[in-house]
């Protein structure tokens, strides 16, 4: 009778055990599942961050509380913005310059085309003090050299000037370019002085792939780049 008695409680707490790692089981698996979730949303975030990164403005978030300097794709505004971003371009091919449209520059916000990014946006003096303030354009990001027949057109007030790459062999800047870009990751660079309270700058940057140019070949195939323009109050020495 004790060696039955025996037998009961250890089948019970076998079967307890066996409940206690089924149920322990279950809830690793929900955790890794969980974490492949999370992994699998962080991966398509960055892929498509990579591949297909949009155009982003920014603003010194500092200077817009401090100075009221602020950023919007409209001549009016609501709502001071630090930050904006055009929409994404898939895909994007080379064409000519001569190609994009006359009034590219008369389209607030996103206006892309199938193989360009335009985007028109305002930097404003939303405070109550005169200032200057710097601005540059850089590049976050690029991969198989796409960036050696990469254009980039900056209407500031209507002043068009387009950027490119020195040319490859060393010999100033491609024929169809205003200006060469200043260094292997920074486009340009510019400073306005006396901005008042109330002044608005329009600026729209276009970007795209230059047929034309000697480096577009079929080896940057699938790359990629990144470019963001940031503002800031200009400091005086």
């Amino acid at each position: 009778m004790a060696e039955d008695m025996k037998n009961i409680v250890e089948l019970r707490r076998t079967a307890k055990e066996v409940k206690r790692s089924a149920l322990l089981s279950r809830v690793l698996a929900l955790l890794v599942g969980l974490l492949v979730s999370i992994l699998a949303v962080a991966y398509a975030i960055s892929y498509f961050y990579d591949k297909f990164g949009s155009f982003t403005v920014k603003v010194n978030k500092y200077d817009m509380a401090r100075q009221g300097l602020c950023l919007s794709e409209t001549p009016d505004y609501n709502e001071a913005i630090s930050r904006l971003s055009a929409n994404i371009v898939y895909d994007m091919t080379n064409i000519s310059g001569h190609d994009l449209p006359e009034n590219i520059d008369k389209i607030n916000g996103s206006h892309n085309g199938t193989n360009y990014i335009a985007y028109t946006f305002y930097l404003i003096n939303a405070g109550s003090d005169t200032l200057s303030y710097d601005g540059k354009l850089v590049i976050e990001n690029v991969t198989k050299n796409v960036d050696e027949a990469i254009r980039v057109a900056i209407y500031q007030n209507g002043e068009k000037t387009v950027y490119g790459k020195t040319k490859s062999n060393g010999e100033g800047k491609e024929g169809d370019c205003d200006k060469e870009f200043i260094t292997s990751n920074m486009v340009m660079t510019n400073r306005k002085e006396g901005f008042k309270p109330k002044d608005r700058d329009k600026y729209t940057v276009v970007i795209w792939l230059e047929g034309n140019d000697p480096d577009c070949i079929d080896d940057i195939i699938g790359g990629t780049v990144k470019f963001t323009m940031q503002f800031s109050i200009a400091t005086t020495t």
